[in-house]
């Protein structure tokens, strides 16, 4: 699998933008949403190649945008890893079971976040 355009989500601008700069300093094409609804919606029309999503969001968290999209025809098959500052046990194993396939912990580093692009190419 190639890896070239990337959804960032989180609702946090800072957090947003730092994960942004990131991916595009690595020369990702990188497309942002600020809600998990704003997620599957453009996940559904964008088809990106990997999502870094933000769990703690308002009105729908990022594990419940995991699981619409992972019983979603059109985005199942895109890879999910969360961007959290839970990092507890049970946070890995609640992020795996609602279909993520990385947890990073906040705060993170540049090269944390493109250890885990690096697993899907």
């Amino acid at each position: 699998m190639s890896v070239n355009k990337i959804l960032a989500v989180d609702d946090s601008k800072v957090d947003l933008i730092n994960i942004q700069n990131i991916l595009s300093d690595a020369g990702y094409d990188v497309q942002t949403a600020s809600s998990g609804q704003e997620a599957i919606e453009k996940a559904s029309q964008e088809k990106p190649d990997l999502i870094f999503m933000d769990v703690v969001m308002q009105h729908m968290d990022g594990y419940q945008a995991c699981r619409e999209l992972t019983h979603n025809d059109a985005t199942k098959d895109i890879p999910i890893i969360f961007v959290t500052s839970k990092g507890q046990k049970a946070d890995r194993v609640w992020a795996e079971m609602t279909g993520g396939k990385g947890l990073v912990q906040k705060p993170y580093t540049p090269d944390q976040i493109i250890e885990q692009v690096n697993q899907f190419k």
